[in-house]
């Protein structure tokens, strides 16, 4: 079985984020960058798979040089090549047509991802990449099991989870608890260094929307204890303030 999967490079968690050149830009000085969690799903479910059923595990990234430290510890982690599209992905449908375009040319009978990116959000990646391609796509994915070609799932739907089954090839959006993230190990970490990264430039496509300024969300409130002894208060204040009631 091939089985690509599509990591991304984000800012921590925990980072401090700021923006530079009128707020048109994120600042990159001092934040740490990490593969994104749902991708980490995605990837550690990728390597469960490829040691039960055989097969092998390729890294896709759309982006630049400075993610391939996380293109590397997927590598450590089970994966067993990578391939980097050299360009910066702003835009959904460039990044998705970039991966559709390696996936056309490959092959794969599984194309996995995080359920969207924690930069952006956007969440629209895997339904691109399965239209463009032709084949079904599905998220957020949250069991995966293979048989043969076919392809058993669960997911999230509005009101509940929906169990289907699906016939490869497919493309997934993935998210907890699809598996446990994986930590490499020693072995791994040595390994990954030897592993085939192969850098090619992205195809020609038009970007359907461009970032015009960046904004951060605006600071919490102070928090105002009312004693329960005046719920008419509170009340009051929840109508004419906080407007939730």
């Amino acid at each position: 079985m091939k089985i690509l999967v599509c990591i991304t490079n984000v800012p921590d968690t925990t980072a401090k984020i700021t923006f530079t050149d009128n707020d048109t830009k994120l600042n990159k000085a001092g934040v740490q960058f990490i593969i994104g969690p749902y991708d980490d799903y995605a990837l550690a479910r990728a390597v469960e798979l490829k040691e039960q059923l055989g097969g092998s595990v390729t890294v896709l990234h759309v982006g630049e040089a400075e993610a391939d430290p996380q293109i590397r510890k997927a590598l450590a982690i089970g994966a067993d090549d990578a391939i980097r599209i050299n360009a910066d992905p702003v835009d959904s449908y460039f990044t998705a047509a970039q991966i559709a375009h390696i996936a056309s040319e490959n092959k794969y009978d599984l194309i996995l991802m995080g359920r969207e990116s924690i930069d952006f959000n956007s969440g629209v990646v895997h339904g691109l990449v399965g239209e463009m391609l032709g084949i079904p796509s599905y998220s957020p994915v949250m069991k995966l099991e293979i048989s043969g070609t076919t392809a058993t799932l669960a997911r999230e739907i509005d009101g509940g989870k929906e169990t289907l089954t699906a016939e490869l090839p497919l493309v997934l959006g993935c998210q907890e608890p699809i598996s446990e993230w994986k930590i490499p190990n020693m072995r791994g970490i040595m390994t990954a260094r030897t592993k085939p990264l192969v850098v090619v430039e992205p195809v020609s496509v038009e970007e359907m929307t461009i970032p015009e300024q960046y904004s951060l969300p605006a600071p919490k409130g102070a928090c105002r204890m009312i004693p329960a002894s005046e719920a008419e208060t509170l009340i009051k204040l929840l109508r004419t303030e906080a407007k939730v009631i």
